[in-house]
């Protein structure tokens, strides 16, 4: 589907009372802007609408969504209305919330309007709802980073990826999902150059001043989560761990401290935690290392050092693989974050 300057693509933005407003307007604003913002802005005189948006809810009447932000919406799942496109736009729901049984018309209506050859694409956790429909399953998805634990448990049969900004969910590009909260920037990007041309793209990027982001979403995520569960024993590790990351065996002391035979130790906190003794011990050291670029000049071999590993060359190793960056061009890209301060 390319451009038409007299039949504008058709698409539906979602709206729920637990949308967030930003990502919900956003994308109004930047698509309905495509092929004539820019133009007016050089005085080209080649406007034209290449998308025809508006908001869609299962609700027929005006609402608030997240933080009291009004919405009023143009068509509703009862209206069964054309589209071409349908984006389900970011939700405010908590890692540990279920959105089961919720919405039970509109995830119908998804599956519907799939089988009929529309194209979904969601902007981080929007992909939750996607998930309820089972378009997901055996698919690869993406969401902001803090849903990892919630699609494990609540949808296995989903392929989730943590660390991209983008994911196709199989070749034909039908479903794409983006991840955390802004990734709607590069969600309407890939839409308008998919949709309507590479150049419109370009251009709504300069007008908007919307940035691309290669680097996904791993310089971005909080390796250091507690995931909740009842085990004792393992939150005994957690909070050891906690205290002790530092020590360059902190391993070894550990199963000293914790009077449990290892292997029945490292699989009880495997169940509990989602994580291995070693992974979460790893995830605490490179959090430590990621503030101590971001706040100082120290240099990486003594952040290595401070953080537990004598090898630096490990230490780089492992930090790349972890946040995507050497950790010099994670100090370059977060530093100036804190000296704005």
């Amino acid at each position: 589907m390319k451009k038409n300057a007299e039949k504008p693509i058709n698409v539906l933005i979602l709206a729920l009372p637990e949308t967030a407003g930003s990502a919900l307007y956003g994308m109004v604003d930047v698509l309905s802007a495509t092929g004539n913002l820019w133009q007016t802005l050089v005085r080209s005189g080649d406007e034209s609408k290449c998308f025809r948006v508006r908001i869609l809810s299962p609700l027929e009447q005006a609402f608030t969504c997240g933080h009291g932000i009004p919405v009023n919406p143009q068509v509703s799942i009862a209206d069964d209305p054309t589209a071409d496109i349908v984006i389900l736009p970011e939700i405010w729901v908590g890692p540990d919330d279920s959105l089961r049984g919720r919405y039970p018309t509109l995830i119908e209506w998804l599956r519907r309007k799939y089988a009929e050859g529309v194209e979904l694409y969601s902007a981080c956790s929007g992909s939750i709802l996607l998930a309820e429909t089972g378009l997901l399953d055996g698919r690869a998805a993406t969401s902001h980073w803090g849903y990892a634990d919630l699609f494990r448990t609540q949808y296995p049969k989903v392929r989730f990826d943590p660390a991209s900004n983008l994911v196709y969910a199989d070749d034909t590009g039908r479903i794409v999902t983006a991840g955390g909260t802004t990734s709607w920037h590069d969600l309407a990007l890939h839409i308008i150059a998919r949709h309507a041309s590479p150049g419109d793209a370009l251009h709504i990027a300069k007008v908007y001043l919307l940035k691309w982001h290669p680097e996904g979403q791993l310089p971005y995520t909080g390796l250091v989560r507690r995931t909740p569960h009842a085990d004792s024993t393992a939150k005994r590790c957690e909070n050891w761990l906690t205290g002790h990351f530092r020590e360059i065996d902190a391993i070894r002391q550990l199963l000293e401290e914790i009077d449990v035979p290892e292997r029945s130790l490292k699989r009880r906190f495997k169940a509990a935690t989602g994580s291995t003794l070693i992974e979460y011990l790893q995830n605490l050291r490179i959090e430590e290392a990621k503030r101590l670029l971001e706040q100082g000049e120290l240099p990486i071999d003594e952040v290595s050092e401070a953080v537990g590993y004598l090898d630096i060359s490990f230490f780089r190793r492992l930090f790349k693989r972890l946040t995507g960056l050497a950790p010099g061009q994670y100090r370059r890209m977060f530093q100036p974050l804190q000296q704005a301060r």
